[in-house]
């Protein structure tokens, strides 16, 4: 079951010889003397390493899960394959020009993996739930674009939420979210009703049960040469995404005569979304625009089967699917369109609002060009090649960063960006009949938010809102300021960044703005009525310098205090919908900052309680006097023996580990004491919820720092391996330099490459 990382293999349509040394950390470096056989062997290499994962990965968009995983998963089937990303695959697949390299070179992958399926090994995971191997199709390439891009997004956890506080609430409460709203009048229910956030319930529970890891942001920074000791770019960049085992990159080094390039794939993806070569380095980090929008059709009274649209009621299209269940009978379900997209409430089962309710989503309304996307921008040989690939990105929006030998830096808001008609809201529904709520137009690739080669030397992204595009601020979901904050504070004032500045940069664990979240709460502590560990606790947070080390007290008082003051501030009103306020939406993190400097807020008041207003100074002495009652329940009387690593842990979850007991022996990686925290470089993803305990969901996938002025010895880490076989070396043997903050090296020197201790021969089959 081991993979082959040595010897000879035959392979069928390969026109040479191709050698692949395995170096001390697994990397395959492929050297063919041409492109088809390079990528025939990245496939058959690529399928050794995590054919598991690519298994699971190409079944979400088509709603397979339950196949292997039984009822448990078929709420999850049912709306990822309600989504059209099967069908608008099928469009795109039909039209494709067959005669394109980058199809032919996906072909060529694809018979790779197919051929290890005929020939190799059977993984583990396939027998301890009993699963046949079956072949993969370009089908199944696409299904991995469309999941990845539906993960990239995020209305779906956070519009029906805003829409839910807008309708029950009113327009005050959720511009106070810092989200401007189209004003209108609306009635308020004297009733205060509960938040349900039942939509965004569901859509949490949909992801959390997914058995691979979504998307959620990113760092990247590049510096030119202006701001280098050497006078060379230095490229950096860690995209953030939940943690799973096998890690969710694989690396790898393609070397023919007519091309090179040092990639990091997705599962089943022929090209690389993160890479370098001796000429240019490119990354990505989530852009965060709004690409999905929910609309409330108006049916026909007469027929549920038609809608109205200005033209008079049309009919939905109707089509059925199919989902196979382990050990269980089919079921099949109905999905409705309209001409926004599919309708909610046949995916989402328990839904209790009837109106219907469409999502439009610009993945599956525009022609998709990833595939070429990543061949062109991987084989691009200069800057205004490798901007013509970003600029074919419809979805999802992706801040594509960029550096070269030439000393270019770059950075491309890349996505289909569009406009509606001056002051409507898209974070709230929109009227699906009056045809006044339409896009008004799509925006060209020039209008987006880019830079190349600003005067001030370096580009950035951290999920940051972008400057004006096309006279507006672009709408989006983005993360607060402390990552881009903390990037400009390093890089601004320093002209001499060596590599292993910006190393030991990527690992930085210090908040830029906690400071000012507990200035602006010592304001309002009335320090005359605390107890003597209150006091102690109020001391350590004034004199926190805002770093997340395991041995800080102050990260634990920090956090437990912020959530006690979102619990008395938002929970009153969003009841049932505050578990998803807290989790599912990234709304919650703007709000820290945001919400602790307002002297005044409509959330203040506390609406349970009778012939009371509360404010804010109410709010932070209850929060503040909680928390440190639930830290010494928690931790003990000793304030300072209250230190981050008691509470903080990360572990690589396997979709089988999850099941617990030996299985999370066996298939798990860690858990580990860690250093970070939510929206730090560093950034370490989790919940803040009751529990005091704090289990990293997520963070950077990878960390990679190239150096044109030493290319050959550019690092990079990955959270767990190489290898998603539990038999390789490579499995997690680089898990315990990346919790450190190590790196290993991303090789391109031939000779060095050639002194691998594993050398694999793939030889043309007769």
């Amino acid at each position: 079951m081991k993979p082959k990382y040595d010897g000879e293999l035959e392979l069928k349509n390969l026109s040479e010889k191709v050698t692949v040394f395995y170096d001390e950390n697994g990397v395959p470096h492929i050297y063919a003397n041409n492109q088809k056989d390079a990528y025939t062997a990245f496939g058959y290499v690529h399928a050794q390493d995590r054919l598991w994962q690519m298994e699971l990965v190409r079944r979400i968009a088509a709603g397979r899960l339950s196949e292997v995983f039984g009822k448990d998963l078929v709420r999850v089937d049912k709306f990822m394959s309600g989504l059209g990303i099967e069908e608008a695959a099928y469009k795109t697949i039909a039209d494709l020009d067959k005669n394109e390299p980058s199809y032919q070179y996906a072909m060529a992958y694809l018979d790779g993996i197919n051929q290890f399926i005929e020939e190799g090994a059977t993984p583990l995971e396939f027998r301890l739930v009993g699963l046949k191997k079956e072949k993969y199709t370009i089908n199944d390439i696409y299904n991995v674009f469309g999941y990845m891009a539906f993960s990239f997004a995020a209305a779906h956890k956070t519009d029906p939420l805003l829409n839910e506080i807008k309708e029950k609430y009113g327009v005050e409460y959720v511009e106070e979210l810092g989200v401007p709203m189209e004003h209108s009048t609306l009635m308020k229910n004297t009733k205060r009703p509960e938040i349900t956030a039942e939509f965004t319930a569901a859509i949490n529970e949909v992801m959390d049960k997914l058995p691979v890891p979504s998307f959620i942001g990113s760092n990247s920074w590049v510096l030119g040469p202006d701001k280098t000791k050497n006078g060379k770019v230095i490229f950096a960049n860690d995209p953030h995404i939940n943690y799973s085992q096998p890690s969710v990159w694989y690396q790898n080094h393609i070397k023919t005569p007519d091309y090179e390039m040092y990639g990091f794939n997705l599962a089943l993806t022929p090209f690389p979304l993160l890479g370098h070569n001796k000429h240019h380095a490119y990354g990505l980090t989530m852009l965060e625009n709004d690409d999905i929008d929910f609309y409330v059709e108006e049916n026909n009274p007469q027929n549920d089967l038609e809608y109205k649209t200005p033209e008079g009621y049309t009919r939905y299209k109707t089509f059925d699917k199919h989902i196979k269940i382990k050990n269980g009978n089919d079921t099949v379900y109905q999905i409705k369109e309209s001409k926004h997209g599919p309708v909610m409430n046949g995916l989402i089962d328990f839904l209790q609002d009837e109106r219907p309710i469409a999502m439009q989503w610009i993945y599956t309304q525009l022609p998709n060009q990833l595939l070429k996307v990543g061949y062109e921008m991987s084989h691009a040989t200069n800057i205004t090649e490798f901007k013509n690939g970003a600029a074919k990105i419809h979805a999802p929006g992706l801040n594509v960063m960029y550096g070269d030998a030439n000393n270019n830096v770059a950075w491309f808001g890349s996505a289909k960006l569009y406009k509606y008609r001056d002051s409507l809201s898209t974070k709230t529904y929109l009227n699906g009949a009056s045809g006044e709520d339409e896009i008004v137009r799509y925006l060209d690739f020039e209008e987006n938010p880019q830079a190349i080669n600003p005067r001030w030397g370096y580009v950035y992204s951290a999920n940051n809102q972008p400057d004006s595009t096309a006279n507006m601020l672009y709408p989006g979901y983005y993360l607060p300021e402390d990552r881009a904050k903390r990037i400009v504070d390093l890089v601004e004032p320093k002209f001499d960044f060596t590599k292993d500045d910006v190393a030991k940069m990527i690992y930085d664990v210090k908040s830029p703005v906690v400071n000012q979240v507990i200035a602006n709460t010592v304001e309002v502590i009335n320090t005359n009525d605390l107890s003597i560990s209150e006091q102690k606790a109020l001391e350590i947070l004034k004199k926190w310098h805002g770093n997340y080390f395991k041995t800080e007290v102050a990260p634990t008082i920090y956090n437990r205090f912020i959530y006690e003051f979102f619990v008395n501030t938002f929970k009153d009103e969003m009841g049932k919908g505050f578990t998803q306020f807290m989790s599912g939406a990234p709304l919650h993190k703007k709000m820290i900052a945001v919400q602790m400097s307002k002297l005044q807020s409509v959330w203040w008041d506390d609406v349970t309680t009778e012939n009371i207003v509360e404010d804010k100074k109410a709010i932070v002495n209850k929060s503040f006097k909680n928390a440190v009652t639930f830290l010494t329940n928690q931790l003990g009387e000793n304030v300072e023996g209250w230190t981050w690593n008691r509470v903080l842990s990360v572990e690589h979850e396997h979709a089988i580990g999850k099941a617990g007991g030996i299985l999370r022996t066996i298939f798990n990686v860690g858990p580990f004491e860690t250093r970070g925290g939510n929206e730090v470089l560093n950034n370490h993803i989790f919940d803040l919820d009751s529990t005091g305990y704090y289990k990293v969901k997520g963070g950077p996938s990878t960390r990679r720092v190239i150096d044109f002025s030493d290319i050959e010895n550019s690092i990079a880490i990955l959270p767990t391996g190489q290898s998603g076989n539990r038999f390789s070396e490579f499995y997690k043997n680089q898990a315990d330099k990346y919790v450190n903050g190590e790196f290993v090296k991303m090789k391109l020197n031939k000779t060095e490459i050639q002194q691998s201790e594993n050398r694999l021969v793939f030889l043309p089959k007769e």
